[in-house]
């Protein structure tokens, strides 16, 4: 059974930083991708940020470029977003994603349909 689950989630001040990890276990998704997004009250999940393991390449959303970075550790199939420079309006539930298969156009992990695997999510809440 494959899982994904996310923790280090929690309440902080703005301007403060998080670290959220998730850990994969069932199956790897080194020859794919894995990625986060987010879901506020009454809004749509939007993408995060990506990373693409055998090219390390990484991709993120304008309003957290800058202030976020995703990472990972192959060997431990799991994968990380620090969180820096913590706004309100990043106030969300975050979800991590996986794919399994290679994806030869990156922008295509944007979309929440480019991922196979879902984790419950956790709740980061950034007080003013």
């Amino acid at each position: 059974q494959v899982q994904l689950k996310e923790s280090g989630g929690g309440l902080v001040q703005a301007g403060g930083s998080l670290r959220l990890s998730c850990a994969a276990s069932g199956r790897t998704f080194s020859s794919g991708a894995m990625g986060w997004f987010r879901q506020a009250p009454g809004k749509d999940r939007e993408f995060v940020a990506h990373i693409i393991w055998r090219a390390g390449n990484t991709d993120y959303a304008d309003s957290v470029k800058g202030r976020f970075n995703i990472s990972g550790d192959n060997a431990k199939n799991t994968v990380y977003l620090q969180m820096n420079s913590l706004k309100p309006e990043d106030t969300a539930v975050y979800y991590c994603a996986g794919r399994v298969d290679r994806v030869y156009w990156s922008p295509r992990l944007r979309e929440l349909s480019a991922y196979d695997y879902w984790g419950q999510g956790t709740q980061v809440t950034v007080a003013s």
